[in-house]
């Protein structure tokens, strides 16, 4: 039997009860609503799979509800409004705000279950798109802390303690993360990526618990990841406020949202990472002792590449095949000399330099075997530009240091940004996955810093 829960908004109490009536005998759960301030209520509260929602009604119409969910984000399920007065200028413009359907009143049986029917399927697949458009990887190899760290996942998958993820930069911290969720129970949630800037600024209670005033509620980060799994870049970089919100929701496992009376349960697995060694941090007195014990009950460290040179033949070919289908390149082999070199190096980088160099010499090679000449000469180039970015960098930090703090950090990130914008060619959704935000966050980002992405 179905499951999929549905809201009926309608002011006229007839329809209301007669579609509830249709849809319980269907299999579907059914909430109702009268009008528009209910049925804000029981969107936040309820997350329906789907809305049917009438037009016109006393008050505040449907379609101003619409609009208000759409520009707000409230929710994530497909919309269908109904009608008894529809007109084709109507149709149009619910359409053009997101509606997913359109159905005239009187309501036909055969009508209204084809419509839902519809409506449940586009939601699903619009669900399963976005996490099919996650990439999940496994770690990648055969060498013992490879297999031991796959080992570890799956058993860190059967529960749902709070998971403390220690590593170098590079080495795959958020992946690993991604690749517990995709086997654990919550899997069929979303993983939300956070980092410092979500618990550090001004008002950071409003954008991560939302606000709630006149019956109108905007739902903030921690309720779009409901029964999913929340993910925190680099954990050492919160500052004491930030410091202070984690420990409260790892604590008690509530908040509240802002001007709101009643504490929203906080149902998402708490995934941390750092580059950091936390304990310094805490004898420093820089990092909260307390937060400190209730993360480190599951911790678990990736090994840095050098660490198992083994597996780098292994990953060189996965990530061939990742871009030769990802980014259509001509298919290239490492020569058995370039792998031997590259066997030998020291990969300050870890994984993420083997899969940028992986990239550059796909881009770069002309012959369908990338030589080792080719290698040594990428790494060479690659060495040069570190040291170059450490001279650019060391005489751009000697201008700042000029600055007041609030205009050397804006400064820093406009050009920290464009440089990655530069990266991806443009492309927003790759510098989300570059720069580890969500990308309703980074337009607000890239807005502020005055970056136009169409031009830059």
């Amino acid at each position: 039997m179905s499951q999929e829960s549905i809201l009926v908004v309608d002011d006229e109490p007839d329809i209301r009860n007669l579609v509830q009536e249709i849809l319980v005998d269907e299999g579907y759960k059914v909430s109702v609503a009268e009008n528009t301030a209910v049925a804000r209520k029981h969107a936040n509260s309820k997350h329906p799979d789907l809305v049917l929602l009438d037009i016109w009604m006393p008050g505040e119409d449907g379609i101003s509800l619409l609009k208000d969910w759409q520009s707000s984000g409230s929710i994530d399920c497909p919309v269908v409004m109904m009608s008894g007065h529809g007109t084709v200028e109507t149709a149009v413009e619910a359409t053009r705000l997101g509606a997913y359907d359109f159905i005239e009143k009187p309501l036909t049986m055969s009508k209204l279950l084809v419509s839902v029917k519809r409506a449940l399927e586009a939601g699903e697949k619009n669900t399963a798109s976005s996490l099919a458009n996650e990439i999940v990887e496994m770690p990648i190899g055969s060498s013992l802390p490879i297999q031991s760290l796959r080992d570890q996942a799956k058993k860190l998958a059967a529960h749902d303690n709070v998971l403390f993820i220690k590593g170098e930069i590079g080495v795959g911290k958020k992946y690993f993360a991604n690749f517990v969720h995709s086997l654990s129970i919550r899997k069929s949630k979303r993983l939300l990526a956070l980092n410092e800037d979500n618990f550090n600024t001004r008002e950071p209670a409003k954008q991560l618990f939302g606000t709630e005033a006149d019956e109108i509620i905007s739902p903030g980060l921690l309720e779009s990841c409901k029964g999913g799994t929340i993910f925190i870049s680099d954990v050492a970089n919160l500052n004491e406020q930030g410091q202070k919100i984690l420990s409260h929701l790892l604590q008690k496992k509530q908040f509240r949202r802002i001007g709101g009376a009643n504490a929203q349960k906080f149902d998402s697995r708490v995934m941390v990472a750092t580059q950091s060694d936390l304990q310094a941090e805490v004898k420093a007195n820089r990092f909260d002792d307390e937060l400190y014990f209730l993360l480190n009950v599951v911790p678990v460290r990736i090994p840095a590449l050098r660490e198992h040179l083994q597996d780098v033949p292994e990953l060189l070919r996965y990530y061939i095949d990742f871009y030769c289908s990802k980014e259509n390149y001509p298919y290239r082999n490492f020569a058995i000399a370039a792998q031997n070199r590259l066997l030998h190096y020291s990969w300050p980088g870890n994984i993420r330099e083997l899969k940028n160099l992986v990239q550059r010499l796909l881009i770069l090679s002309s012959s369908d075997e990338v030589s080792a000449e080719e290698v040594e000469a990428a790494l060479e180039e690659q060495s040069e530009d570190q040291t170059k970015e450490v001279s650019n960098d060391k005489a751009a930090h000697e201008d700042l240091y000029q600055l007041p703090l609030r205009e050397a950090r804006e400064s820093f990130e406009r050009s920290y940004f464009l440089y990655q914008l530069k990266q991806v060619g443009g492309n927003i959704t790759k510098l989300s996955e570059r720069v580890g935000l969500e990308r309703t966050h980074l337009y607000r980002k890239l807005r502020a810093l005055g970056i136009n992405t169409k031009e830059s």
